[in-house]
């Protein structure tokens, strides 16, 4: 019997080991470990997505896939520069909070650094004013020139240093809450899961390379080829400067999508799962592109009808994301409810004939 972990330390766990785009052996490797015991059959793909089965009571085969990615955005190197490093990003993150940020250059060792850049005494007054770019920033590691070309390579990846902490009774901050949030919803709702009843194959994947094109996504839901689909995500929360109408409150549950890349009649079957739970939730309206895994999810092979669950948090794409725990607990319930729910009739009710 597994004993179900509390979100915060799960969230802490995860968000505090690496895994950028395309260099996700950490984290893989430990979702492995968190799966294997609540499913009953964990495997890793060519691309590197995480696919744990767990097998329905229903017998006809029919399958759900559950899809939160793994990856985070960071840095690569690019040049070593006279005892320095230049680098360049990794998926979409906000150039603006790079300098001072601690970080780890993941070389032949791990290195402890800081991103640098010049001091503002030697730039001049236009330049103070100016927010820095990238290709002006370096990763200074403190070792020698001869030191550092033996430690590190071109193509080494750099994650942010950050720890997971709480705030209040209710909140934490960190880096790679997006997606590593969702991943704990979706190991909750497993937890959850072993104590339901539930018909269809269950599939929970933790897909690869989200941040720099949703290609886990891709590969993984074409090869379960599901007969639904819900993606994971985060979704931005209301705070200072945002625009009102892009963002949505947080402490009320997970926002379930509404829109052309949703499939009408599962987004109506979160909905009704959710009011009969009695779970929170608010409704994100997304006129396009989702931006998530569900973008892919949706037109694999002949189609999947797709759902989206997303949570909703403040800073995204910066070292100091913040959500609310309890918007993680709601999200698991939904989740685990909604696979329970489905039987024999679903699909049929799925047809928009």
């Amino acid at each position: 019997m597994t004993i179900t972990p509390a979100a915060f330390d799960l969230l802490k766990e995860l968000t505090e080991l690496p895994g950028i785009a395309g260099h996700e052996e950490a984290i893989r490797a430990r979702l492995v470990e968190l799966f294997t015991p609540l499913t009953d059959e964990v495997r890793t793909d060519a691309l590197g997505n995480v696919i744990a089965l767990k097998r329905g009571t229903g017998g006809a085969g029919q399958r759900l896939m559950l899809a939160a990615h793994m990856d985070e955005i960071g840095l690569v190197v690019t040049k070593l520069d006279r005892g320095f490093l230049r680098f360049t990003t990794i998926g979409g993150i906000n150039e603006r909070v790079l300098p001072s940020q601690e970080v780890i250059v993941h070389g032949r060792r791990d290195l402890p650094g800081i991103v640098a850049s010049r001091p503002p005494h030697v730039l001049s007054p236009a330049s103070r004013k100016e927010n820095i770019p990238s290709s002006e920033l370096f990763v200074d590691v403190g070792l020698l020139p001869a030191e550092l070309a033996e430690a590190v390579s071109v193509g080494d990846v750099i994650s942010i240093q950050r720890e997971t902490i709480q705030l209040g009774k209710d909140k934490a901050t960190g880096k790679a809450f997006d997606n590593r949030a969702s991943l704990v919803a979706l190991i909750l709702a497993l937890h959850q899961l072993q104590k339901m009843r539930h018909a269809w194959d269950i599939y929970a994947v933790a897909t690869v390379q989200e941040e720099i094109g949703l290609r886990g996504a891709i590969t993984s839901t074409f090869g379960i080829a599901p007969d639904v689909g819900i993606a994971l995500d985060l979704t931005f929360a209301v705070q200072p400067g945002a625009n009102s109408d892009e963002t949505l409150a947080w402490d009320k549950g997970a926002a379930i999508g509404l829109g052309p890349n949703i499939h009408p009649k599962i987004y109506e079957q979160l909905v009704e799962t959710a009011k009969s739970q009695e779970i929170p939730y608010v409704v994100e309206v997304l006129a396009g592109n989702s931006g998530t895994d569900a973008w892919a999810m949706q037109v694999t092979q002949a189609g999947i009808p797709t759902g989206l669950l997303s949570i909703p948090a403040r800073n995204m794409h910066t070292p100091g994301e913040m959500l609310v725990l309890a918007d993680i607990e709601r999200t698991a319930r939904l989740l685990a409810a909604f696979a329970a729910g489905l039987d024999g009739e679903t699909l049929d009710g799925l047809r928009l004939e």
